[in-house]
């Protein structure tokens, strides 16, 4: 397959390893990672060879979530000229595009498991909650982050994590913004089983994912599809309003002052505006 900057592959006994590789120690999601995400899944799907696919990062973490120095061309025209109509346009239209890249992850027709240990939060939430199957380590950490820096979460997790977890834990976390421990992940359903550390959860989504691959493929792909049916229209509704809403409301004086607080590494000081 195609040298890609975002991800490695790795493809054995009709099972495929994707692994999140940077940039940084955190695997941060900036652009290399937007634009290939789709392009690794929809050639994993095309692939005959490939009946599941095993999710991971590489380090110690997951991931860190969106890149938000990388990704601040996305953000700043919008915010520099907020009351005009052609930023706003350009920010949906990207913002679209990575709602896409997600949406591959869970359009793929090969069954997905993720193996999850240390952080995993905002993008990287949005990300597992698209696969089918998730592992953790009990080192791993969960955060539905997005509350905490001004912004409505856009690219998933409000629509597919109610089919999971529950409205009134998705509530919890995305109110709250608050980092939660593999423990509870497993108690709310989040995560499928929790294992005593990395090596463990990704030999356990592997054992998982050759189970998966012995049985017949078109069977397993038809399963996944019945499956999806149920909420597909659902969240694509879901997305697409979201983004409009996120388009006409994402400028604020408080998404603001949670970049700068970001950057200054300090606690912001919401104002409402």
């Amino acid at each position: 397959m195609t040298d890609w900057q975002a991800f490695t592959v790795e493809t054995k006994d009709h099972v495929a390893q994707v692994t999140l590789i940077g940039p940084g120690k955190g695997n941060a999601m900036g652009p290399d990672f937007w634009r290939e995400l789709p392009e690794v899944f929809q050639a994993l799907d095309a692939d005959p060879e490939v009946r599941a696919i095993v999710l991971t990062g590489s380090g110690k973490h997951f991931s860190y979530g969106l890149d938000l120095p990388a990704m601040s061309g996305t953000f700043g025209p919008l915010m520099a000229d907020r009351a005009l109509a052609a930023p706003r346009t350009d920010f949906l239209t990207e913002l679209r595009k990575m709602q896409a890249s997600v949406t591959a992850v869970a359009d793929c027709r090969k069954p997905v498991i993720a193996a999850v240990s240390g952080w995993c939060i905002g993008g990287g939430l949005d990300l597992i909650a698209a696969v089918d199957i998730r592992y953790a380590s009990a080192d791993a950490k969960f955060s539905l982050r997005e509350a905490k820096v001004a912004i409505v979460a856009d690219i998933g997790s409000l629509h597919r994590l109610p089919g999971i977890i529950g409205e009134g834990h998705l509530r919890e976390l995305a109110y709250t913004a608050k980092d939660i421990d593999a423990a509870r992940a497993e108690k709310i359903g989040l995560v499928n089983d929790v294992f005593a550390d990395q090596d463990a959860a990704l030999d356990a989504a592997h054992a998982t994912a050759r189970e998966i691959a012995a049985n017949p493929p078109l069977v397993v792909q038809g399963v996944k599809d019945v499956l999806d049916q149920r909420r597909k229209d659902e969240i694509a509704a879901g997305l697409r309003y979201v983004s409009a809403w996120n388009a006409a409301f994402l400028p604020s004086e408080d998404l603001t002052e949670a970049i700068k607080a970001v950057f200054e590494k300090r606690a912001p000081e919401f104002r409402g505006q």
